[in-house]
């Protein structure tokens, strides 16, 4: 198939790129070329501005793809960008939208494609949301062939998934775990989520390229297990080799007293806070003999192993690490009242 990513080098998409790449298919990426290193050889790469759709339409000429797949969509403005420039060029469209979507907590916990779609806690989620109803009043009207995924929480190589960090990312949350602190966790770490790495995730996106049974449909696609977040940080905390020692915050505190770039509002209230539990059985149907085989604690460890042998992953942030010391001592202090 004559697939194009736009993106094509983030967390999902690297690995959906590594996949194809050696499997035969003909892969353009479209991206400003930032990371041309971490293409594979053999990967066709068009390098530009997506927005300018001249030329887009200059590099990619009269190409008609097997699928194009919208990585780094994020507003409806911009989906009506690729709606212009693809349709009649691509035989199947898919964009990557967010679980973060779905209506927390749910009347069900079991979460399908059929649970509805509301966030009034996050932004982000509620533009996912426009996108995917521009998308598919688009495909009801005028046959344009969309395919929509809703990932959850998918993780690489290149950084630990954690709760509650600052906005240089988890490696503060590593370094207090290091040197024998108290890490900050939601409520109180019982609340169960999913974590899939990259790579297979990717395996179940690519079986719904170019499958009939994709068009016009919504698929969510992570792993089955579902741990505690208390689950999670000891996964995290054995891979270090160090002793867990949660600090339990309740979400709406956190969220009232974080600096608003933590985002806390939408990160805990409107996603990470509540149990949910995905069916995967649309997927599995679609894509017969499809399973997530990556156990978190697995993942973990080839984590904490590459990110300890790349010290440019160590981004520390000692803002968030002194904002989780006052937040301590905060709660402390009251608890003696």
């Amino acid at each position: 198939m004559k697939i194009l990513l736009i993106g094509g080098t983030g967390t999902i998409s690297s690995a959906i790129t590594r996949q194809l790449a050696t499997s035969g298919h003909d892969l353009w990426l479209l991206n400003r070329g930032n990371r041309k290193d971490d293409v594979p050889a053999g990967v066709r790469q068009v390098i530009c501005d997506i927005n300018n759709e001249a030329e887009v339409l200059r590099q990619i000429g009269g190409t008609m793809f097997d699928a194009v797949c919208e990585f780094i969509g994020f507003l409806p403005s911009q989906v009506e960008r690729d709606i212009r420039l693809f349709k009649g060029r691509t035989r199947q469209y898919v964009y990557i939208s967010s679980a973060s979507a779905y209506n927390k907590p749910a009347r069900n916990h079991i979460i399908t494609e059929g649970t509805s779609l509301a966030n009034p806690y996050w932004q982000y989620s509620r533009d996912k949301i426009a996108c995917e109803e521009l998308l598919m009043k688009e495909y009801r009207e005028n046959g344009f062939p969309v395919t929509i995924v809703r990932p959850s929480h998918t993780y690489c190589e290149r950084a630990i998934p954690v709760s509650v960090h600052g906005s240089k990312g988890s490696w503060q949350v590593l370094k207090r775990m290091i040197e024998g602190k108290a890490v900050l966790v939601q409520g109180d770490g019982s609340s169960l989520w999913t974590l899939t790495w990259n790579e297979d995730f990717a395996k179940g996106f690519i079986g719904l390229l170019g499958n009939p049974k994709a068009i016009g449909e919504p698929f969510q696609i992570m792993s089955d297990e579902s741990l505690t977040w208390n689950q999670i940080y000891q996964c995290v905390a054995d891979a270090l080799k160090v002793e867990f020692k949660p600090y339990y915050v309740a979400s709406q505190f956190l969220a009232a007293v974080a600096p608003k770039e933590y985002d806390f509002t939408g990160n805990l209230l409107g996603d990470k806070s509540t149990t949910v539990v995905f069916d995967c059985s649309k997927l599995k149907h679609a894509v017969p003999g499809y399973q997530a085989t990556t156990r978190f604690d697995e993942g973990v460890r080839r984590c904490v192993a590459y990110i300890l042998a790349h010290p440019e992953l160590q981004i520390e942030d000692p803002e968030f690490d002194a904002w989780c010391d006052r937040v301590i001592e905060a709660q402390e202090k009251a608890k003696a009242i």
